[in-house]
């Protein structure tokens, strides 16, 4: 049965003829290759193959790319390689159990680790983390943060912590990393992001008060663009960042 075939080493993929392959495993020289279905896509199964040092080496009339890479593909399909590539991460990090250090098995019945002697099970972790644009007039605020320093301007992000509620993080990230209070703050939409676990969720939220203070360990410039300016440049196409700021520019547009 003709299926796709997401292999994965790390956070690389590996692609034929810039897609992900699509067919048997003996088309593919995928045979004596574990599998793990993952999904579906197009009416055809979805399998994650974990790859080694020497698999890579070994692969015939594939390339290797980031999954950073294949964000712009079409939604369904890069949330399936993001999927995958979490998994990928979850069974290579779990293959002793955390509670009495045995060898885990992968659970026969749901995608999780069994541990055979104490019999504790481990499913894959999620994180949470925000994103989220903010407003004011006909303006958005975008970062400069120091992994981008000097290129690519963005929204602010980061992790929910422990007990805290989604919007209190949302306030909590625009303060720490910009010093300005937000209001009205809204949903937008959500991202899979595997890097390795995460899971982004977007908000729209407008300009209450402050100035912008940097927090200077994580952001290297902060500034209000108006929205009929020339822009600095923007994160790439397929991530929720960009649609981000799209949506909040069309708003500036209308509203501001």
């Amino acid at each position: 049965m003709k299926s796709y075939w997401v292999l994965i080493h790390h956070f690389d993929l590996a692609l034929k003829d810039d897609e992900v392959p699509f067919g048997t495993a003996e088309q593919l020289g995928l045979v004596g290759f574990a599998k793990l279905q993952v999904g579906e896509y197009q009416n055809s199964p979805v399998f994650l193959v974990q790859l080694n040092e020497q698999a890579v080496e070994n692969l015939q009339n594939f390339t290797m790319v980031n999954l950073r890479s294949q964000i712009a593909r079409p939604a369904e399909l890069a949330h399936l390689l993001h999927r995958a590539v979490s998994l990928n991460h979850f069974l290579n990090t779990h293959k002793f159990c955390g509670k009495c250090g045995a060898h885990t098995e992968l659970a026969n019945n749901e995608i999780a680790v069994h541990c055979p002697d104490c019999q504790h099970r481990s499913y894959p972790t999620i994180s949470p983390s925000i994103i989220v644009a903010v407003r004011r007039g006909r303006q958005i605020l975008l970062a400069n943060h120091l992994r981008h320093k000097g290129t690519i301007y963005t929204t602010l992000a980061g992790f929910v912590e422990a007990g805290e509620a989604i919007e209190t993080t949302v306030q909590r990230e625009v303060w720490e990393e910009s010093g300005l209070k937000i209001k009205n703050i809204r949903y937008f939409g959500s991202q899979p992001w595997a890097f390795p676990n995460s899971l982004m969720l977007g908000f729209l939220a407008d300009y209450d008060s402050g100035e912008i203070t940097l927090q200077e360990e994580e952001i290297f410039d902060a500034k209000w663009f108006d929205c009929d300016q020339p822009l600095p440049e923007l994160p790439p196409e397929g991530t929720i960042a960009l649609e981000l700021i799209k949506e909040t520019l069309k708003i500036c547009r209308e509203e501001g």
